[in-house]
């Protein structure tokens, strides 16, 4: 097993197929193939499952990658410290549902680690995808929410992909409208009060049942529902048609502004936000760079 062998299967689960690894390691299909192949006899492991709509990374696939890639971050380590190697492109990745903190705390990290030269990805996207990013290492780090009614579900989807949660915060729910709302000006919102106005959340495609919501209380009927895909385009929509949507009432002026704001919202639930990743497997210094940025920023809005 060498360091090359290492870094052809963590490209290849990287890229999704063997033609686009090829390309990035400028060396031919074949050789990969053929390299591939070696290094999984020898490990007497099969990490890449062979299907007709191309390549899937085995379960024993995905905790060898796990290692692999923590092998390859220690020996790029050991380069820039003793050989002087000219610095690699980091690389990290991140899939969250869409929370402000999380790109705050991605800024941070690309300030921290960045440089003349990086690869680093955040994919606000949906709560299947989430997990499943993570769970074919596409990810690093995912973060979504649990309440009540879909923790079982969530959680049961998060061990059978050999992944693992830690909590971040435990959040009341809250409304996200406009400034000039006519409900602005409360101190609290019950559900009747918003009947007349538009319902925004966010689409989750073929996983569109309410386990999947982002949204918490998502099983209610509304008479005025709006989906979007991302961020930018419900708030806008917020403020234009004095419509709500409903999180975990943390919010970043510095990323969307003073035109919207958060209001309790009178209910019996709550929001369990954290993070999975692969379980035992040890995070990069980006993720751990990342974590504890999270945290940091989430006892600042906390304040």
């Amino acid at each position: 097993m060498t360091l090359q062998q290492l870094k052809y299967v963590v490209t290849v689960a990287d890229k999704g197929t063997i033609s686009e690894a090829a390309k990035e390691l400028f060396i031919s299909q074949p050789s990969l193939t053929n390299a591939i192949k070696e290094l999984e006899n020898e490990m007497q492991i099969t990490i890449f499952n062979r299907t007709n709509k191309g390549i899937i990374v085995s379960n024993a696939g995905d905790e060898f990658l796990a290692y692999a890639r923590q092998v390859l971050e220690q020996a790029s380590l050991l380069e820039e410290k003793f050989l002087n190697v000219k610095k690699q492109s980091p690389r990290f990745s991140v899939s969250t549902q869409h929370y402000s903190f999380a790109v705050n705390a991605f800024v941070d990290v690309i300030r921290e680690f960045g440089g003349l030269q990086y690869d680093f990805t955040l994919r606000e996207t949906q709560t299947y995808e989430i997990i499943e990013d993570v769970s074919r290492l596409k990810s690093e780090i995912g973060i979504l929410y649990t309440s009540s009614k879909n923790e079982e579900v969530i959680f049961k989807l998060i061990k059978q992909n050999g992944l693992e949660f830690e909590d971040l915060f435990i959040a009341k729910p809250h409304v996200f409208i406009s400034s000039k709302h006519p409900l602005a000006g409360k101190n609290e919102v019950v559900m009747e009060e918003l009947e007349e106005y538009p319902y925004l959340s966010f689409e989750q495609g073929d996983y569109n049942s309410f386990y999947f919501s982002e949204e918490i209380l998502s099983t209610l009927d509304r008479n005025k529902n709006i989906k979007v895909r991302d961020r930018a385009t419900l708030f806008n929509l917020v403020i234009g048609l004095n419509g709500y949507t409903v999180s975990t009432g943390i919010i970043s002026k510095e990323l969307n502004g003073e035109n919207i704001i958060a209001k309790p919202l009178r209910v019996e639930e709550y929001m369990r936000v954290g993070t999975i990743k692969q379980k035992n497997m040890t995070l990069s210094r980006y993720g751990k760079a990342y974590m504890e940025s999270l945290k940091i920023h989430i006892s600042e809005y906390a304040k």
